[in-house]
């Protein structure tokens, strides 16, 4: 288990977001650097970040990450950054183009899935997602509760 008791899905993962999975399936995903000042970078560093509700947005062939909270970071009381604020995130124009032409054709959501350090830099992994519909979340649960099912007798077994 990682630091505050919540599970990631890669190790090395700052944050996550794994109830975009059962809300979202995914048709590509995109590394992007992300544009923070220096008390945002320590905050990311104690792994409080919550990407839940976030999202993004390409605005003027730029692309920004909206709702995704960083929470002010302690020793730096008045030199602190604001939580919600809405960060430019890095990516190569043709990807940019390339997202912003499903979005606006398929109607698909740009979806942060999780965030990490690659070296000193902070990324963030989107992914191009399409609503599930009520249908298709039953089947997760459904698939999702058969594979713990499995695990469990598994262990079982093995004891």
């Amino acid at each position: 288990m990682a630091k505050g008791g919540k599970r990631k899905i890669a190790v090395g993962d700052v944050a996550s977001n794994r109830q975009a999975a059962f809300r979202f399936e995914f048709m590509d995903r995109l590394e992007c650097g992300i544009v923070l000042t220096g008390t945002e970078v320590k905050a990311i560093r104690t792994g409080t970040v919550q990407l839940k509700d976030g999202y993004a947005l390409i605005r003027d062939g730029e692309l920004f990450l909206h709702n995704v909270h960083i929470p002010p970071y302690g020793p730096a009381a008045r030199d602190n950054h604001d939580p919600e604020r809405v960060r430019k995130l890095l990516a190569k124009r043709g990807e940019i183009d390339k997202l912003m032409a499903e979005t606006k054709e398929k109607g698909y959501t740009l979806v942060p899935l999780r965030m990490y350090f690659s070296g000193p830099r902070a990324k963030v992994e989107i992914a191009l997602g399409k609503g599930k519909d009520r249908f298709d979340k039953r089947e997760s649960i459904k698939k999702r509760d058969i594979e713990r099912d499995m695990q469990r007798a598994l262990r079982e077994v093995n004891r």
